[in-house]
């Protein structure tokens, strides 16, 4: 595994800011389940992800998570502790992952010398604010349940979609609990809107693996104005 060619930030690094990183980077080995930290932390290190998978979440005031982010490899997990300020969200490995941890001063001192670098930083920070902007289009009353599910899915899809002879499938374990927390929905509610969507054959499931069957039908679906 070649850290430098998985995430897309630390491609565009130069080979002398490759050496400098590699000096002083290491990785850590978390299981599932595991968080890489907490929300209110002191925390002086970066965190990309290498292997596996996370997600980022908040607690509500009734201690229900609602996951604001699903990452693959090659993410940056926590770029607001780019500040000298504790984490503002909770991040936890969804499968055994492998983590490449940085000190966030080591790591400003190199992005100081390379301007890729830093740019690279900062369309991933950009990419993510604009996901968000999607995702408060896609709460509370813009979009039906079943439909904020089918732009969810869409997103996933995209995302982490693979192409195989049944659709597109979204190569991480999707359970209807964790689609609840994304959704910050009941998980019943959740499992209704799943079977809905499977009747529309706008998806298939199997063992937690969901299936896109046509991407673009998807996306109509949740694009048709709600009546």
């Amino acid at each position: 595994m070649d850290i430098f060619e998985v995430s897309d930030i630390l491609k565009a690094a130069g080979p002398g800011s490759r050496s400098e990183i590699l000096a002083f980077a290491y990785f850590k080995r978390y299981e599932k389940g595991q968080h890489v930290f907490f929300d209110k932390e002191d925390n002086n290190c970066l965190y990309i992800l290498a292997e596996g998978m996370a997600s980022l979440y908040k607690l509500n005031p009734l201690g229900e998570k609602k996951v604001i982010f699903a990452f693959g490899p090659g993410n940056l997990l926590n770029e607001v502790m780019f500040q000298n300020l504790p984490a503002s969200v909770n991040c936890e490995v969804r499968e055994d992952s492998l983590v490449m941890v940085m000190p966030r001063e080591r790591f400003l001192y190199v992005m100081e010398k390379d301007g890729a670098l830093a740019r690279a930083v900062m369309d991933s920070m950009a990419l993510r604010i604009r996901r968000l902007y999607r995702q408060l289009k896609n709460t509370t009353n813009a979009l039906s349940g079943e439909k904020r599910l089918a732009a969810k899915l869409f997103k996933l899809a995209k995302d982490n979609g693979v192409k195989t002879d049944r659709g597109t499938l979204i190569d991480m374990s999707l359970s209807i609990t964790y689609l609840a927390d994304m959704l910050g929905s009941k998980r019943e509610t959740v499992s209704r809107q799943v079977k809905h969507l499977t009747e529309l054959q706008l998806i298939s499931i199997e063992k937690n693996r969901i299936y896109v069957r046509d991407t673009g039908e998807l996306s109509n679906y949740f694009k048709t104005a709600v009546m």
